[in-house]
């Protein structure tokens, strides 16, 4: 054996200098959609809500968002999360959402993925069964269940918050594309619905029509942006701005399940579950629709053929709103744990992203 190659074998822990900044992050993925959870050294946020500790990282340290979703530690779909305290003691904990455009209100797969590793880590006392977590998202509070079996976790669901439909069958020339028809509604972030049944694309859901989706998704996202004046919270101006298209196809799925999401979200981003936020706005629509009633279930894959499960808990009223409070149903992994590093002489040391 080579003195060189001794010499690697025996020196594999790298020590980086006192002034780069290092921060952990443990990485998931729900349905194979990526979740970097920064665990520690971040720069402390200050405020007294999610929604101020967002605005705090917004102002401050936007740098180190662009740092850690962009290339050369991330990529362009890449996304990520920071925990927080919980706005009010009830809660366990509070977390705002990451991606290469800002900061998102909502996000289902986050959810199910910082509930799975929160069971992992044993950051609650875990019992067998149903373990409940009460988490503090910019949209407003999320309650998610973990069912562990011989300590494991088998599934999450979740009840996001109060969804509901703006709109329904708006339609909109968009150039290029002709007249299209859409939904409008939130599930914890507005987005544009698109049932493909509707509309006369030359592309359809598959992962070969990747970049036709991207380039359609953020011009139907621009264009209903631009005209449409109704995407409006009820109570919270930081909440009222189009996240997102989602793309839909209603029909029953070789897969057998009962429909598909495809959802391009912030600067071009494609999701590759089915979109948690995305789910719970669609349970608003299937039920204004009456397409779904209590105690009925609806399976929708995304790109990748992973599955969420939906379902409606209960309705209510929300502000001028009939709203659903929707469940949603997934599983996540770990995929890895990361130190990363900052030196502040890198040129690139903030990121960039190339598509």
């Amino acid at each position: 054996m080579s003195t060189t190659y001794k010499n690697i074998l025996s020196k594999t822990n790298f020590t980086p200098n006192k002034d780069w900044l290092k921060i952990k992050t443990i990485d998931m993925h729900t349905g194979g959609e990526p979740l970097r959870v920064i665990v520690d050294g971040f720069p402390e946020l200050k405020g007294s809500s999610v929604l101020e500790y967002r605005r705090y990282c917004k102002e401050n340290f936007d740098h180190l968002r662009t740092a850690l979703m962009f290339e050369p530690r991330g990529h362009a779909d890449m996304y990520g999360c920071i925990l927080l305290p919980p706005n009010d003691n009830d809660g366990d904990f509070g977390i705002i959402f990451l991606h290469n455009e800002g900061y998102s209100t909502m996000c289902g797969h986050a959810i199910i993925a910082i509930t799975t590793l929160a069971i992992k880590m044993n950051w609650i006392t875990v019992t067998e069964g149903e373990n409940i977590l009460k988490i503090d998202a910019p949209c407003g509070r999320i309650t998610s269940f973990a069912n562990v079996e011989n300590g494991e976790v088998k599934g999450v669901r979740f009840h996001c918050v109060p969804s509901f439909v703006v709109g329904l069958d708006r339609t909109l020339e968009i150039e290029g594309l002709g007249k299209i028809t859409y939904d409008l509604a939130y599930g914890g972030a507005f987005y544009a619905y698109v049932d493909m049944a509707k509309n006369n694309f030359n592309f359809d859901l598959s992962t070969n029509s990747y970049r036709a989706l991207i380039t359609n998704g953020m011009k139907i996202k621009n264009a209903v942006l631009k005209a449409d004046k109704e995407i409006l919270h009820p109570f919270e101006d930081d909440l009222s701005f189009l996240y997102g298209t989602i793309f839909i196809d209603n029909n029953k799925q070789p897969t057998g399940n009962d429909s598909k999401n495809v959802c391009i979200f912030a600067e071009g981003e494609v999701d590759r579950c089915p979109t948690g936020s995305g789910v719970s706005g669609r349970m608003a629509i299937h039920k204004a629709r009456n397409e779904i009633d209590y105690g009925e279930t609806i399976t929708i894959e995304s790109i990748t053929n992973s599955v969420f499960k939906g379902s409606i808990i209960s309705e209510e009223d929300y502000g001028p709103f009939t709203a659903v409070i929707p469940q949603v149903e997934g599983t996540a992994h770990i995929t890895g744990m990361h130190t990363f590093v900052v030196d502040p002489n890198d040129p690139m040391k903030n990121g960039f992203i190339l598509r």
